[in-house]
Order: structure tokens, then sequence, then C-alpha cells
């Protein structure tokens, strides 16, 4: 059963979005993202951080399971025997994401955002999350969300960027390092 949806504002991921851009400028770093139920949502906000095309290499929107197979090599096989809604799927997309891209991390996102799409095993809500890095790491984890389409995206964006940011040895709390606003949401 998902917890109470955290009311997560645009705001919030556009600040974490300016943390990781932070955090990878200062690395020299960049980060390529794939993503299906966010739709592009993790890319926008990091590309709406002034000099985000220092360390933002490219973004994925793999929403069909054809899609994450030609543009990520996620094989058919770990499609057919896991769902595209997996940790097998998920951590096949950031690898794929990082090896079709120039980034030294990854981060991948795929999901049933809703109304509808869930089933007993993988109910609406449900996101999981790949990060992987140039140095062949690997991280996946399964959440569930609560709320309705939009909270459950902004939701995984939010987590998405929170947990890379941590991968990183960085806080994902505090001010927002470039003092930017987000654009309207």
């Amino acid at each position: 059963m998902p917890a109470e949806p955290a009311m997560v504002s645009g705001a919030e991921v556009f600040a974490l979005a300016a943390r990781l851009g932070a955090a990878l400028a200062g690395r020299g770093e960049k980060v390529a993202t794939a993503e299906s139920c966010t739709g592009g949502l993790i890319a926008r906000a990091l590309t709406e951080q002034p000099g985000s095309s220092v360390w933002f290499e490219r973004g994925f929107v793999t929403y069909s399971n054809e899609a994450k197979h030609e543009m990520l090599a996620v094989e058919r096989s770990v499609l057919v025997a896991h769902g595209a809604v997996s940790e097998a799927v998920v951590g096949a997309m950031a690898r794929g994401a990082l090896w079709r891209s120039r980034a030294q991390l990854a981060l991948a996102v795929t999901g049933i955002a809703g109304p509808d799409g869930g089933t007993d095993d993988k109910p609406v809500g449900t996101v999981c999350f790949g990060w992987s890095n140039a140095g062949g790491e690997l991280r996946q984890e399964t959440v569930r969300f609560g709320g309705e389409r939009a909270q459950v995206r902004l939701q995984a964006a939010r987590h998405a960027l929170a947990l890379a940011l941590e991968l990183l040895g960085e806080s994902a709390t505090g001010p927002d390092p470039a003092g930017q606003t987000s654009p309207q949401d």
C-alpha cells in the first residue's frame, strides 16, 4: 500500500535539477536520462537550468517497449520476462542510456502513472528507478507512490533526481545553488 501522496511541486523538482547540475559541473561530468512514465519531465527540469549544455548530455523518452529496445538496447527477452515496469528493465534502460551517450551518469524511470494500466502485482503508482555510472555501478529500486497521475510523475522525478544526488555524495536538501526559480508549474 502506498504512503499518503506527498504533494510535490514543480519548483522542488527544478531545485533538485539545479543541485544535480551544479554537482555534475563541479565534477566535469554529464548525465543522460531514460524516461518512460515521466515522459521527459526529468530532462525538462535539467535543461531548464542555465548552463545545462555543459553537463546534460541527452535524454531518451522511451514510452513503448519498442523504443526501449531500439533506443536503449533493452533486450526483448527481458521485456517479455519481466514487463516494462520492472527493475530488470529499468536497469537495462540506465545501462543503455549510458552506453548510447557520452555521459558518466544515467538515470532511468519506468512505471505506471495512471489513472489506468495498473494490475494487482503492479498497481498504479508503481515506479522503478535505475541509476548507472561509468564505473559500472548499477542501483535499482521500486517505489509505490500515491496520488493522481501528475503527482505520481512529479514524485518520480523528485525521487530520481534526489537519489542521483545521493549517489554523487551530495545532499538533496538546502537552497537551490543557482538561486533559480522554476517555470510556471
